[in-house]
């Protein structure tokens, strides 16, 4: 299958020619057609340029999720004005931070933000701040609402150009703007489609927040590449989920969402029945998670490995066997390589093809430095590729442990510490060792009712790990530390803990 030029010209095709197939529902009862999607996006788009918004701005949004903002997405994409989509867990601190770098001509926010980070915008020399809330009303819709408007075909834009602007996590330091084009977008949302199978007959249930690559481009996206439908539900609860999945035919989630499916009674065969595919991403999806859900369910998880700079960059297959503990082999027209440590088969990942950003926003020497001396983007992420050509990932290159001189790769003992009657997860990591420079550290969450000691965790791991791969140390926690994708933090374990190993160590 070929990439579609443009997304905003598979919304124009799909209005011409099935006006009247569903784009977007909601379990309210609310719908959108794909002509309304034109006609309204359109709407949008009126009201942007009435702000003085044109082709290669930056709109910064913090909102929640709505139908709305789903429009202002595509009004956005029909535009050619780049979408800056910002955490809503972000702070007005760091929001301040990311209007300052992306210069936006507007700033869309919820009404309950309005307070505290309009002011901030102004300083900022933004020119425009609008709201809108979670029912989709605010200041923005009213602008929508009262702007005169005419149908237009979709306007042609160089594939190169802007369409989005994700900031990273900023785990080492302030964020960066990852610059993702046009061309990004298309050729990950056309290749996902035809890997996975999708048809206009399609209905994603959507539970995913908007202001990440997941939510935003992996569902969205791949759902106007293929003209199929979504289910948009504003944030996932386990129980709703499971009552309305019986309308959707494909669930896209993090590890956390399948945890918590999982703790449900309902979840099964039956419930089950309707859908055809499931995706994991964003976090590693631990094997007896993958395992559980095939026995409640009948179905095997599907998961992919992707992130902010380069979207999708490698898929377990629709037809074909989904290896638990991997990510599949690369997605069409990418391609992954190790760079291998000491000669090792595990190494750094890079990534080379048509889905990598074009480089940071306003800073040369980070993409440079990101980017070997041959074109391909280091991911920072550690891992191996098997004789079938499917990825492993074993970690973040910043979260290898080194012990002794010992290179320690955290997956690797994780899946001996998970695979303990009792243990729910864990999350291995190093900080400063007097002795070994870094102490290998786990912690550990226990499975409810579970009664594990760190002396039994630690007698039941130590025959089946080299000892320099032992943990020094098991702490007990009710949970770890996760990001809103549900990725758990190291950084944040290794800030907590730094001081763990002192001098008598």
């Amino acid at each position: 299958m070929s990439a579609p030029l443009d997304l905003a010209r598979c919304v124009e095709a799909a209005a011409r020619t099935r006006p009247s197939h569903l784009f977007l529902k909601t379990p309210e009862g609310r719908e959108c057609s794909y002509r309304s999607l034109l006609e309204q996006s359109a709407r949008f788009a009126a009201a942007l340029e009435q702000l003085g918004v044109v082709s290669g701005d930056r709109v910064a949004v913090q909102v929640e999720k709505s139908v709305e903002a789903v429009l202002l997405y595509v009004a956005c994409l029909t535009m050619g004005v780049v979408f800056v989509p910002i955490n809503t867990a972000n702070t007005p601190n760091e929001v301040e931070y990311f209007l300052r770098d992306s210069k936006p001509r507007l700033a869309v926010l919820d009404p309950a933000r309005r307070a505290a980070v309009e002011p901030l915008a102004r300083a900022a020399g933004i020119p425009h701040v609008e709201v809108l809330d979670a029912q989709g009303e605010g200041s923005l819709r009213e602008r929508v609402r009262g702007a005169q408007f005419s149908p237009r075909p979709a306007e042609r834009f160089d594939s190169g150009a802007l369409a989005s602007i994700i900031y990273t996590s900023g785990t080492t330091g302030r964020s960066k703007g990852a610059m993702l084009t046009r061309a990004n977008l298309a050729s990950n949302a056309a290749v996902l489609a035809d890997a996975w199978h999708f048809s206009s007959s399609d209905v994603v249930q959507h539970v995913l927040p908007l202001f990440h690559i997941h939510g935003l481009f992996v569902a969205i996206n791949t759902v106007l590449a293929s003209a199929s439908s979504l289910l948009l539900m504003t944030k996932f609860d386990a129980a709703s989920a499971l009552e309305h999945m019986q309308s959707a035919t494909v669930f896209m989630g993090v590890p956390t969402h399948y945890t918590r499916l999982l703790q449900h009674a309902s979840l099964s065969r039956e419930t089950t029945a309707g859908m055809r595919l499931f995706v994991s991403g964003s976090a590693p999806l631990l094997v007896q998670t993958h395992e559980e859900f095939r026995r409640r369910t009948g179905h095997v998880i599907l998961e992919r490995y992707g992130m902010s700079e380069t979207l999708i960059n490698t898929s377990n297959p629709h037809a074909g066997e989904r290896l638990p503990g991997s990510v599949g082999p690369p997605i069409a027209g990418t391609s992954v390589r190790v760079a291998a440590i000491n000669g090792g088969e595990i190494g750094a990942l890079e990534v080379k093809g048509p889905n990598v950003f074009a480089g940071y926003w306003m800073d040369e020497a980070k993409t440079r430095s990101e980017f070997t001396d041959d074109g391909w983007f280091k991911t920072g992420d550690l891992g191996r590729i098997d004789a079938n050509g499917y990825v492993h990932i074993v970690g973040r290159a910043k979260d290898l442990v080194i012990s002794g001189g010992y290179n320690i790769y955290p997956k690797e003992v994780e899946a001996e510490l998970d695979a303990l009657a009792g243990v729910l997860e864990s999350a291995v990591f190093g900080v400063p060792h007097p002795d070994f420079g870094e102490g290998v550290t786990a912690a550990v969450v226990l499975e409810s009712g579970a009664s594990l000691s760190e002396r039994e965790i630690l007698d039941a791991v130590q025959s089946r790990l080299a000892r320099y791969k032992l943990p020094k140390r098991v702490l007990l926690l009710e949970e770890l530390p996760r990001n809103t994708m549900g990725k758990v933090q190291k950084n944040e374990l290794r800030k907590r803990y730094t001081a763990l190993y002192g001098a008598d160590s």
